[in-house]
């Protein structure tokens, strides 16, 4: 757990200067205050040359008991897909942030610095019928109250393979994927 956790904190040494530059930036990102609830997002994922290739709505229900919480996470694919992921995450005190699920190679780390937030881990992405690693660098960004924005990189060999963009708002808790809906 210690070599995770050293290793997490080597490949976001690469990028604390950037996530550095946002510490002025406001609304202060709070990571147990915005995913406690409901939240509901949609998003689209990019291949290498910025075609789209699939879009997704996903409801996400956070839970948080002091410094541990619990992000139960279901996603709803164009293509009738449904997936699931539940995060289980810890903020320690000197506020850097851990997160692991069933998907996740080892532990996710990452920290927040103004309105943003960064962190990165190792995902197992099924892709027709194989499963392949990559090496994901997460980038969060609060937009007001409600609202914020997502970029995940996802990485083969320090080549990024595929771009996710994620929009997420809580403005309207009973809000929810229309997918959901559906039997």
């Amino acid at each position: 757990m210690k070599w995770q956790m050293l290793s997490a904190a080597a490949l976001l040494s690469g990028c604390s200067a950037s996530l550095d530059e946002y510490r002025n930036q406001t609304p202060a990102f709070d990571l147990a205050g915005y995913f406690d609830g409901h939240v509901t997002a949609w998003g689209i994922v990019e291949d290498y040359k910025g075609h789209l290739t699939r879009h997704f709505c996903v409801e996400i229900v956070g839970s948080w008991q002091g410094n541990q919480g619990q992000l139960d996470e279901t996603f709803y694919y164009d293509d009738g897909e449904i997936d699931t992921r539940l995060w289980t995450l810890t903020i320690e005190d000197n506020g850097w942030v851990t997160g692991s699920a069933d998907d996740v190679i080892g532990i996710a780390g990452g920290r927040a610095s103004g309105n943003a937030f960064n962190w990165q881990y190792r995902l197992e992405v099924p892709v027709e019928g194989d499963l392949y690693e990559f090496a994901v660098d997460d980038w969060m960004y609060r937009l007001d109250k409600h609202r914020l924005m997502n970029r995940s990189y996802l990485k083969k060999f320090g080549v990024t393979l595929a771009e996710v963009s994620i929009y997420f708002d809580k403005s309207d808790a009973n809000q929810g994927c229309p997918a959901a809906d559906q039997p």
